[in-house]
């Protein structure tokens, strides 16, 4: 039948269990939190044996918290071995060694040795000493078997009802063979090997446009190692629904300030050309934030910029080059540069105001006055075969070692 505890609405555990039995306990609210502990792992059966405050103790109600049908049915003694006599097998627990010729277990090996004897019809119980100083000798010796954990040994002495407790628990657990209560639920299947690849392809898609794989020669490994973090997760369906909406969030957020403040492709060639036309690709005065205006155009790749350096950081033949996007060179910002190579790659639209040729024709004579060399391409080169474009700046870097 339902009875008082934590949950009306669930049936008592009903089975077999050792009674157990406390010596001369001194506080009711020892008793209850005793009765409380016994209700948790399913142990009815309580027997006292002369309780200093009397019996029956309002405070052991109040500590037992809704374990009222323990305390209810709490049988009264007047010694141990009254307690004891219907029993064929009892322990006594005890932190002490009390130099007694007898076998000593822990809670788990207690708990394994009573069930079979329970299950076969006997009357088994475990004795708890006072809590001021255990188990006198004697009745020790009236137990078959000694109950003790490895506890610090300055400071042995448990709680009367943390004693009971785990007592109760190394029972629940082997007449319940370790089963959990609950698990967590599987509200989504596991994620197929289909749904895995299209998320792994648009997350390495999404990190390319963020230039993510840097350096280069490293990408595969990378991958491989994302790949790995996700494979772990044992992920559903739904976890990976979810992680490809994020992916798409953030991708969306680069489209323009209403959702993230970064500049689509069209966007980043106007502020380009702004630049150029108004303060001739360079920054005002010597004073201004060259490299705050570099992360800026490097944060708003052209899609041509973005093509280009995708091309080129895949590319094996750049790998340890050095090459670097929207550098600051002087008060001019390169839109590629490899310092140990001395080349700056300058792309240009495909039309050109007057004003912003003036500028790259200005800034090329600045960058070759001091030892640069200066490879110019176009957005179109790039659209029509980027390959091309490699080909073209590997043969300059090709013909740079030479001279060197």
């Amino acid at each position: 039948m339902p009875g008082s505890g934590t949950d009306k609405t669930k049936r008592w555990i009903e089975t077999p269990a050792p009674v157990m039995i406390l010596v001369e306990p001194q506080l009711g609210d020892n008793i209850g939190a005793a009765a409380r502990a016994m209700a948790n792992f399913g142990l009815p059966r309580l027997r006292l044996i002369k309780p200093r405050d009397g019996w029956p103790n309002p405070r052991a109600w109040v500590a037992a918290s809704g374990a009222d049908r323990v305390l209810d049915q709490a049988e009264l003694f007047d010694t141990v071995e009254a307690a004891i006599a219907d029993l064929t097998f009892v322990l006594a627990t005890t932190a002490r060694a009390h130099d007694q010729a007898k076998p000593v277990v822990s809670p788990e090996q207690a708990a394994q040795l009573m069930a079979p004897k329970i299950a076969a019809g006997e009357t088994v119980g475990v004795v708890f000493g006072r809590e001021r100083y255990g188990l006198e000798n004697h009745e020790v010796s009236l137990a078959d078997r000694i109950v003790t954990l490895p506890v610090n040994p300055a400071f042995a002495s448990l709680n009367l009802a943390q004693a009971v407790l785990i007592v109760g628990y190394e029972w629940r657990k082997v007449v319940s063979g370790g089963a959990l209560p609950f698990a967590m639920p599987q509200k989504s299947a596991p994620a197929t090997r289909e749904q895995l690849h299209a998320f792994f392809a648009n997350l390495e898609r999404e990190l390319e446009r963020v230039e993510y794989f840097r350096p280069a020669d490293k990408r595969d490994t990378m991958l491989i190692n994302l790949r790995n973090i996700f494979h772990r997760m044992g992920a559903t369906r739904q976890d990976i629904q979810t992680l490809q909406g994020v992916i798409m969030a953030i991708a969306e957020g680069r489209k323009g300030p209403a959702r993230g403040g970064v500049l689509d492709g069209t966007e980043a060639e106007m502020l380009r050309t702004l630049l150029a036309e108004h303060a001739g690709g360079r920054v005002p005065n010597d004073r201004a934030p060259v490299r705050g205006l570099a992360r800026l155009l490097r944060r708003n790749p052209t899609d041509a910029e973005r093509m280009l350096w995708d091309a080129l950081t895949k590319d094996r033949r750049f790998a340890g080059r050095g090459f670097k996007r929207q550098t600051p060179i002087g008060r001019h910002i390169a839109d590629l540069v490899s310092f140990p190579l001395r080349l700056v790659v300058d792309l240009v639209p495909d039309e050109e105001a007057a004003p912003a040729a003036k500028e790259h024709a200005e800034r090329r004579a600045w960058l070759l006055d001091r030892g640069y060399r200066v490879v110019t391409v176009t957005a179109a080169d790039v659209a029509r075969d980027v390959t091309a474009v490699l080909d073209d700046i590997d043969g300059k870097i090709v013909e740079l070692e030479a001279r060197s």
